[in-house]
């Protein structure tokens, strides 16, 4: 409806669209449409945020512990007692990446995370590494998740193992689904599934470790074939330590997520969003720890047959009974849930990205309920296809994992150190600085100039151990892929800054004149009612009118003439001989000519009859002449093309 009290200036009208949108299928799969006012109800509160964002970083206690195991097998069974004092240093690089990023929290509360903290202090190009790593962290997050759940599945139920694939791809397919349909309602879907597995693996933990003060915790029964990557060696060496270290540190992954997603929290943001990762970082420690220490108290092994928590809760519980199953359940459950963590993720960071113009802009779009459907759609998609190359192998994908995690670790302390050395040199609180987000004395700066710093090298340490160590085992494809990424997103940028400039009005001038000559063109094949319908069309544009017609058969030109003669009321007709029965061919070498002879204030457009047959399967009954010139002079200047439709019944 229009406001008269809004619009004084009649030459803007501004009005609310009163329509509202049909009922269809989409709606009872992701829910009715959202109006965009609806946007602040949709945020989610701390325990659903856990449940959300964290899923990623608590599922990670379902395969970290194994990924060590992996990797300790090839010395023996000797070299099983390094996994828990390996995961108490994956546990103190967590407390400084959890410390970094609860800072970055209250420092950048719209989100963004690493990209938007490069970008503010380190510039361009690091910020273009950070959201490379980020984007291909998630859409890995989406593959290692669902992968490693399903290998749950099939360590209870062993048959399934040659369909592990397609259920990773319906997987994949229900989780892309429940997004779609908003924020609150898949982190409402999630959260009971969330707290189930957190409330079932603590049960695990604390019974394991009461039957073992007791003296009653046995060792696993019947295990699995030990399975392990590379060679076997004689003795546990440096590298083979930081190697495991390496894979390990896979418990970390998702960490970030919640500076990411910030603006998904109810205000204040920041103090939500903090509590929140530090509820999830000791959650993860414990998880991790408890694991950990289980693992080789009962001596379980790696095993792509049987995973290390189905072995570790057999042997706490005595036998697959209920608790056992629960265990299947909720960690299965969980790791499928964990990639919700990179659906919370992939699709803000790639808008922001589309924002800055680094990605196609349809990335922006929010879809009928509120959250970004091709951003969702796109990781979605791209995970399948990973988990297909891949096999649905957890063991595979990890290499191609944790990289990109500490890459955007380090550059985001990084640039957290710089922010803090820059927020030093301000000695009034009041002076403007050249940063994009609010920066102000601080005066612990040093201290956390010197934590933010020893953070960044920390995890550039194991960053550079991971690229070294996992480099044959897969590692080297992320380090062609990062590349790969940021020389399209420089690719994108450019032809987006390219086309403003050539859109642009400042320096334009006056527009041109509206008083220009007008030439229209109307190509016919016979004289019929469509036919006349577009010359009448074209008579209403201009008085300079020419119909175009192809001769490819002399009997059938003939007929056009005489019909011509009764019915084109004196509009001239132009028939263009073509011996060789074309008919593209020539009519676009006649267009060209009246191109080149044009002048400076002559527009063409090209009027063409389209006939709409009742039934759309009839369209494949008609030459469809518009499209067909549509694609040919789309990119010829100062060509109109201008279709009239001719409905047939």
């Amino acid at each position: 409806m229009i406001n008269p009290e809004d619009n004084q200036d009649t030459s803007l009208i501004h009005r609310t669209a009163d329509h509202k949108p049909a009922r269809t299928l989409s709606h009872y799969l992701i829910g009715r449409p959202l109006q965009t006012a609806d946007a602040p109800h949709e945020t989610i509160g701390k325990a659903v945020g856990l449940a959300v964002f964290a899923s990623d970083a608590l599922s990670s206690n379902a395969y970290a512990t194994q990924e060590i195991l992996v990797i300790l097998a090839a010395a023996g069974t000797v070299a099983y007692g390094y996994v828990f004092p390996i995961s108490i240093v994956i546990v103190a690089l967590l407390a400084i990446v959890v410390i970094s990023y609860e800072q970055i929290i209250h420092a950048y509360p719209d989100g963004g995370g690493a990209y938007i903290v490069a970008y503010d202090n380190l510039g361009q190009f690091p910020a273009l590494l950070a959201a490379a790593a980020l984007l291909t962290d998630y859409i890995l997050t989406v593959s290692v998740s669902i992968s490693s759940g399903v290998a749950q599945i099939v360590s209870a139920y062993p048959q399934l193992f040659e369909y592990r694939v397609l259920i990773c791809v319906v997987c994949v397919g229900l989780i892309t689904l429940i997004n779609l349909r908003g924020v609150r309602e898949s982190g409402a879907a999630f959260a009971v599934p969330s707290y189930f597995f957190i409330v079932i693996m603590i049960l695990t933990i604390g019974t394991g470790l009461l039957r073992l003060v007791t003296g009653s915790l046995g060792t696993v029964v019947d295990p699995p074939e030990i399975e392990h990557f590379g060679e076997a060696i004689s003795g546990v060496t440096a590298f083979l330590l930081l190697h495991a270290f390496s894979s390990g540190t896979a418990a970390l992954t998702g960490v970030e997520a919640i500076s990411n997603g910030i603006t998904a929290f109810k205000e204040p943001r920041s103090r939500n969003a903090g509590i929140t990762l530090i509820w999830m970082a000791f959650i993860l420690a414990f998880l991790f720890l408890g694991i950990s220490f289980l693992t080789r108290a009962v001596g379980a092994v790696p095993s792509e047959m049987e995973t290390v928590i189905s072995q570790l809760a057999r042997t706490v519980f005595n036998g697959q009974g209920v608790l056992y199953l629960f265990v299947i359940v909720g960690t299965t459950v969980i790791l499928i849930l964990a990639a919700n963590t990179a659906y919370a993720g992939f699709p803000r960071l790639g808008a922001m990205l589309a924002n800055d113009g680094f990605l196609p802009r349809q990335l922006t779009f929010r879809g009928s309920r509120l959250v970004y459907s091709y951003g969702i759609v796109s990781l979605g998609a791209l995970a399948s296809i990973l988990i297909i190359v891949f096999q649905a192998s957890v063991s595979r994908l990890i290499p191609l994992y944790a990289i990109g995690v500490f890459l955007s670790f380090t550059l985001a302390q990084f640039g957290m150190a710089r922010r803090w050395r820059r927020a030093g040199t301000l000695k009034d609180e009041n002076i403007p600085t050249g940063s994009s987000h609010e920066l102000k004395y601080d005066k612990r700066w040093s201290l956390k100039m010197i934590s933010n710093g020893f953070g960044a090298i920390c995890t550039g340490v194991v960053m550079c151990v991971f690229a070294i160590t996992k480099f044959r085992d897969g590692a080297w494809i992320v380090l062609i892929l990062t590349p790969t990424l940021i020389g399209v997103f420089l690719w994108i940028k450019r032809h987006y800054s390219n086309l403003a400039g050539s859109l642009s009005l400042e320096n334009y001038g006056e527009p041109p004149p509206y008083n220009v000559r007008h030439r229209v063109l109307v190509p016919i094949s016979n004289v019929h009612q469509g036919t006349l319908a577009a010359l009448r069309y074209a008579r209403m544009l201009s008085d300079d009118v020419t119909a175009v017609h192809i001769s490819m058969e002399p009997e059938d030109t003939e007929k056009v003439r005489r019909k011509w003669e009764t019915w084109g009321r004196g509009t001239r007709l132009v028939i263009v001989d073509s011996p060789y029965r074309l008919f593209l061919e020539p009519l676009l070498n006649y267009i060209d000519e009246i191109l080149a002879n044009r002048q400076s204030n002559e527009a063409i457009t090209i009027v063409v009859p389209h006939f709409v047959p009742e039934k759309k399967v009839h369209n494949a009954l008609h030459m469809q002449t518009a499209e067909m010139l549509r694609r040919e002079l789309l990119s010829t200047p100062g060509v109109v093309i201008t279709e009239v439709p001719y409905q047939i019944p």
